[in-house]
């Protein structure tokens, strides 16, 4: 970029913001310090981009993010005048290129770029279910090495176990093996031969494997990382033809934006998981209907997020007389659901309730969805002024936590010990808070 000529992508995309160079400097620190990199730019540095003067390569992706939020549209780098970032371009070299070049990377965190692993982009790109459906590219196919049907139930039972450790134990531990996994045994199947029916099983299987990966990056809080892995998942289930897991991925891109407080493109993306199920069963049906309504009532639309609310309770009703469980969504998860959109509407009371029946509903063993919703229920119940009954039940959050290791709930026990700061003379936080300490000392200090 020549300095004399300026930046004109940059120029004409901050003129479409309308903001004040004072602004997009405050803006570009405000994620910074959601990415967890504090700045302090003012208007002076602004300026010198403009002119022509490229911002720092750890900096890029944020000013990128920050217009992109802004316009409410994806911007790509080449556009705001940037080069493309290593990784970028190196997972848009092709599905099976990409993944490689992705789990490298999260296996090797000195590679992991900072906002690659943690700031949700709404600039990401989606890829919708006619842009990949059966497309694969051929790189290495016909070669020597084959795979058959018991290479595919392979690494289904290896995504079942992750799963497994996953669910009980939180995906610290359990997200580098799924990386090396995908790396060293998933990809060198996605270029080798294969009939065509096992071909396609392959690739359902990576793409559950992806899904599961970028749902334990989630847990940790690298949503970037996180996001890059959901888009190989669907690319995966495209190529598959898998309309399940490609629904469900995006139905999980979904619960992490709302989680993240991006309603807009939550629904969206909501919208598109059931938009690419058209025949969908009464519990998958209420499966993606209990997100929509999660996601619309996030968006401020009460009337509408009702009415999905009401529509995933019919289809869950349905289901219940009819076959098992849809992976683990089943009526706790719909009573989790009915909780969020209560609250999103202001119905504090409301919202416990329905988490409290969630717990009392809520099957099998999974330690880190209990630490988690228990603490949710905990803030709320002392958000209604119930103190001691909130620490009752974040006491019971506390007994699975040790055996927790997740970012997330990690996060949540972080929060506990903030809330209980001003009570602090009464007993019973005192004695929470005593116990957070022992069992966690380096969230909670001294």
């Amino acid at each position: 970029m020549s300095e004399a000529q300026g930046n004109t992508g940059l120029t004409k995309l901050y003129r479409e913001t309308g903001w004040t160079l004072r602004r997009f400097a405050q803006e570009v620190n405000r994620l910074g310090t959601e990415r967890g990199t504090p700045l302090k730019y003012r208007e002076p540095s602004v300026h010198q981009w403009l002119a022509g003067h490229l911002p720092k390569e750890s900096v890029r992706p944020l000013v990128v993010e920050t217009l992109a939020r802004r316009l409410g549209r994806p911007v790509a780098y080449a556009e705001a005048g940037f080069p493309t970032p290593r990784e970028e371009a190196e997972e848009a070299a092709g599905t099976t290129e990409g993944l490689l070049a992705l789990g490298r990377q999260d296996m090797d965190p000195s590679r992991r770029g900072v906002l690659g692993a943690g700031l949700f982009s709404v600039a990401l790109t989606v890829p919708h279910w006619q842009d990949v459906v059966g497309r694969m590219e051929a790189v290495g196919r016909g070669g020597r090495q084959r795979f058959g049907e018991s290479d595919v139930a392979m690494v289904t039972a290896m995504t079942e176990r992750i799963s497994e450790l996953d669910d009980r134990f939180g995906g610290r531990h359990a997200r580098p093996m799924a990386a090396a996994f995908l790396v060293n045994t998933v990809a060198p199947y996605l270029r080798a031969d294969a009939p065509e029916p096992v071909r396609q099983a392959m690739l359902s299987a990576a793409a559950d494997l992806c899904y599961l990966t970028g749902y334990m990056a989630v847990d940790e809080g690298l949503h970037g990382l996180a996001q890059r892995y959901y888009v190989k998942a669907l690319e995966l289930a495209g190529a598959a033809g898998d309309h399940l897991t490609y629904c469900t991925t995006l139905r999980g891109m979904s619960v992490q934006a709302v989680d993240l407080g991006h309603g807009s493109e939550a629904l969206r993306l909501a919208d598109a998981a059931a938009a690419a199920s058209p025949r969908a069963g009464p519990r998958m049906r209420a499966f993606l209907a209990g997100q929509q309504a999660h996601a619309t009532a996030r968006t401020g639309d009460r009337a509408g997020a009702l009415a999905y609310l009401r529509e995933a309770e019919v289809a869950m009703e349905k289901a219940e007389s009819r076959a098992r469980a849809f992976g683990s969504y089943d009526p706790s998860s719909l009573l989790y659901h009915v909780s969020q959109v209560r609250y999103e509407l202001r119905d504090v009371t409301g919202s416990v309730t329905a988490l409290k029946e969630s717990d009392r509903a809520r099957q099998g063993v999974f330690r880190r969805a209990r630490v988690r919703h228990r603490c949710t229920l905990a803030e709320r119940q002392l958000q209604l002024g119930h103190l001691e009954e909130a620490c009752r039940t974040w006491h019971l959050a506390l007994d699975d936590y040790p055996d927790v290791h997740s970012g997330r709930a990690d996060d949540r026990v972080r929060a506990m010990t903030s809330r209980l700061r001003p009570y602090l003379r009464n007993r019973a936080a005192r004695e929470l808070h005593e116990r957070a300490r022992r069992l966690a000392p380096a969230l909670v200090g001294t």
